[in-house]
């Protein structure tokens, strides 16, 4: 493996660990800043807002500019964002570094999904399915290791300093960036990105993944709340520590078994056999879990069902990449730019539409607001196994004439 698909693989862990941090620190967070459940969903609405309007900013940014300037902006921003949650201490404070999250997040995502995929493919014939596969497993090494790391360290030192070395985590890959020779960007005219917004396989796309983006931020930054609301009237004596950090871990088990999924259809192929189809059997799975999840009293349940949602959720997102870019004949900065915008629009509605729902009731019964999600994904799915993109449309011209070839 070089030096350029290392640097891809660790956006997909940046964008990883910027995904996670707000679901693993919330428990802590929110008494800090003395918000309730509705503004922690306003911050993750934030976050998702800069998301989108970045994604669309740094996709072109990275067509016209190159590499090696898009994946510095994301380990950067990405540092200073965690940073300063470390040491926010008021509801204002937070919005503003989790705008500054969404620049950095979508800066590494960029780096992993369209660099990373690219490179990687290579190591899989040109696979392009596959590769996105084993790109974001590392995205959800990211995932997984946030909530476990700030959850150990939550018992041993300051919420400051726990906060604090996630920040020195994510800006660790800038050493590689500095350290490696980027290819050469694409020649970028404006008009072709402009183009792709006409195409039918861009709208289905862009759809697929804003009722998929809004399902995984939801469960990134509610899972953890969700676990230490059901353990907390199971085991009411437990100290609140305890309660938290078992929370936290909750995340943790999301994100592995998501690795799982994702490694598993990496290896064998079955992503870039079954496509669209692999992804609406992961909405229809997906219901029915959170259907349980809505009525349980078991933590036990609750991690069960955890490891349950990201084993299928894992490999929805590049699956959908990688049926997707072949269709326009490859990875570009500028379409992923403009279908994972779409995407983010789920985030920024979905999550504080289950928060304001909390508030009145409890984030246990507020999931059911998923289950829609869920149905339009899986319809979705479908139609992209079968829209057509300019690649697909493309024929070869028949030969004039027989040509000798040099000798």
């Amino acid at each position: 493996m070089n030096s350029i698909q290392i640097v891809g693989l660790s956006g997909a862990f940046g964008l990883g660990m910027c995904f996670a941090v707000l679901g693993s620190i919330a428990v802590k967070m929110m008494p800090r800043m003395g918000i309730d459940q509705a503004k922690f969903g306003t911050m993750i609405s934030a976050f998702m807002f800069a998301c989108l309007i970045a994604s669309l900013v740094v996709g072109v940014m990275m067509d016209a500019l190159g590499y090696q300037k898009v994946a510095i902006v994301g380990f950067a921003a990405a540092a200073v964002a965690i940073l300063m949650l470390a040491n926010a201490k008021s509801f204002g404070a937070g919005v503003i570094a989790c705008i500054l999250l969404g620049v950095g997040a979508m800066a590494c995502n960029t780096t992993g999904n369209v660099l990373g995929t690219a490179e990687v493919s290579k190591l899989f014939n040109g696979n392009m399915a596959s590769a996105n596969n084993l790109v974001n497993v590392f995205f959800g090494l990211g995932l997984f290791l946030t909530p476990l790391v700030v959850s150990f360290l939550f018992q041993k030192v300051s919420y400051e300093k726990a906060v604090s070395a996630l920040g020195v985590i994510v800006l660790l890959p800038l050493i590689g960036v500095f350290m490696t020779t980027f290819p050469d960007a694409k020649a970028f005219k404006l008009m072709d990105a402009v183009a792709l917004l006409k195409e039918p396989a861009t709208i289905v796309a862009a759809f697929v993944l804003f009722c998929y983006i809004a399902l995984e931020s939801s469960f990134c930054n509610w899972l953890a709340p969700f676990g230490k609301e059901v353990l907390s009237k199971e085991k009411p004596d437990m100290p609140a520590d305890k309660v938290d950090a078992s929370a936290a871990r909750l995340l943790s088990a999301f994100a592995i078994a998501m690795m799982a999924g994702r490694l598993i259809t990496s290896l064998t192929g079955i992503g870039d056999v079954l496509g669209g189809w692999l992804i609406a059997g992961a909405a229809v799975v997906a219901a029915v879990v959170i259907i349980i999840m809505t009525g349980t009293k078991s933590s036990a349940a609750a991690y069960a069902l955890a490891l349950a949602s990201g084993f299928v959720f894992g490999p929805a997102f590049p699956t959908t990449l990688g049926v997707v870019f072949p269709k326009f004949g490859g990875p570009s900065g500028s379409l992923f730019g403009i279908i994972f915008a779409v995407g983010l629009a789920g985030a920024v509605i979905v999550p504080k539409a289950i928060g304001n729902m909390a508030k009145g009731a409890s984030i246990q019964k507020a999931l059911k607001l998923l289950l829609p999600a869920c149905v339009v994904l899986a319809l979705l799915a479908v139609g992209l196994q079968y829209v057509k993109g300019p690649a697909d449309n493309k024929t070869e011209p028949a030969p004039a004439a027989a040509v000798t070839p040099d000798k």
